[in-house]
């Protein structure tokens, strides 16, 4: 892309945003509705085409809400989803935390504009207003400047990031696949744990844990360079997150010795909204420490195995009437060892530890991909619009 003029969007966009009919007219404006209405929180990146909500030719008689084309380019301007985008493909209307933007076809692209915005969205949320969820102004997009080259280049660039993000999405629908196929290696060996439809015996979860113990209960001291130190948000998807991981120096170690944990442990959270959440160590964080939860020890295969149970739909019933006793969730020792669950033979537990040792290396190419091609992605971005693609 030779160099170009920046122009602001407010020249060559029009921009609105939607509303909610009155929920006490759900009757009228809701019920039967044809209409899609679209909430911040379906904007994912992607082309838009039905909702979970719709609104009626009624509602949009009788209140603010506005028809928006096909076509239009979608952000959301506050709540937990702020700065998130997406192009509708079909014609719909918003809430009033959507602003839409319907650029002119003779000046813009769509894809175009939607990569130049989602290269600017830190920017666009940095100048909104607000605490941890900023919201942004309508005003705040209509002033912002991108590079508007001729439309023909404009295309050429959006063809490019559109093949790059493909590949991404293509890695992350595999992931997603050998997800389902975890589940489907579990089905066909152990059944579906709810009906017991195996027949398998159901025995305490005591009855097969070696060990269970607690992490500490006092925080430690952080530092950037240090031992890995294991709290609940970094418990995610049956495995251990390496997001806001927190460390933490030698003499901090020493204190927590016996909350040291071991590649093939289970960590169960203990307390919080995500409390039962459970993952396996892995290999990695061998000797790292454990904040405030529980710290479970049992053979390999059987640990995979639970890790997978508990993570499960069935697993979370299991857990509920325990950790639904307080207003904050929780979980102990002792109630973690008097839970009841399926106990099938250890030459299964083997094979399902196998499988998913497979499955987990084409996970991790997968993910070794699509990291890689994240770079990629951000550096065709960051090139294309410095006039460099």
């Amino acid at each position: 892309m030779s160099s170009c003029q920046l122009v602001r969007i407010g020249e060559f966009c029009t921009i609105g945003s939607g509303s909610t009919p009155s929920r006490e007219k759900a009757e009228r404006y809701f019920r039967h509705g044809r209409i899609p209405w679209v909430k911040s929180g379906e904007l994912r990146e992607t082309v838009i085409v039905d909702t979970e909500e719709h609104v009626t030719e009624v509602a949009l008689e009788e209140t603010s809400v506005k028809l928006i084309p096909a076509g239009a380019l979608l952000l959301a301007m506050y709540g937990a989803t702020v700065g998130r985008l997406g192009i509708l493909g079909v014609e719909a209307t918003t809430n009033q935390a959507v602003c839409h933007l319907i650029p002119d076809p003779k000046s813009a692209d769509v894809r175009y504009l939607f990569h130049a915005l989602q290269a600017r969205v830190e920017q666009i949320v940095a100048r909104g207003v607000g605490g941890a969820q900023p919201n942004i102004s309508q005003g705040v997009v209509k002033d912002l400047l991108v590079p508007l080259p001729v439309l023909a280049e404009q295309r050429r660039i959006a063809a490019i990031l559109d093949k790059a993000d493909e590949l991404r999405a293509k890695r992350r629908a595999a992931l997603i696949q050998l997800d389902k196929l975890t589940e489907s290696l579990f089905v066909d060996l152990f059944g579906d744990p709810a009906m017991n439809s195996k027949g398998w015996p159901v025995q305490p979860f005591e009855s097969e844990i070696t060990s269970v113990r607690y992490g500490t209960g006092s925080p430690p001291e952080y530092v950037s360079e240090g031992h890995p130190f294991i709290r609940a948000t970094n418990v995610k998807a049956g495995t251990i997150s390496p997001k806001d991981l927190k460390r933490v120096p030698q003499s901090e170690a020493e204190r927590l010795e016996k909350c040291k944990i071991r590649s093939g442990d289970l960590i169960i959270v203990r307390s919080g909204v995500n409390t039962g959440d459970c993952a396996l160590i892995p290999p990695e964080y061998d000797k790292a420490y454990a904040a405030f939860d529980l710290v479970v020890q049992l053979p390999f295969s059987s640990a995979v195995f639970y890790n997978f149970l508990i993570n499960s739909q069935y697993g979370k019933r299991v857990l509920a009437p325990l950790t639904r006793r307080a207003a904050q969730p929780h979980l102990n020792a002792e109630q973690l060892k008097s839970l009841q669950f399926i106990s099938p033979p250890k030459r299964l537990r083997e094979r399902f530890a196998d499988g998913v040792a497979v499955i987990e290396k084409m996970k991790l190419k997968h993910r070794l991909s699509l990291t890689e091609l994240g770079r990629l992605f951000l550096s065709l971005q960051h090139r294309a619009f410095r006039g460099e693609l």
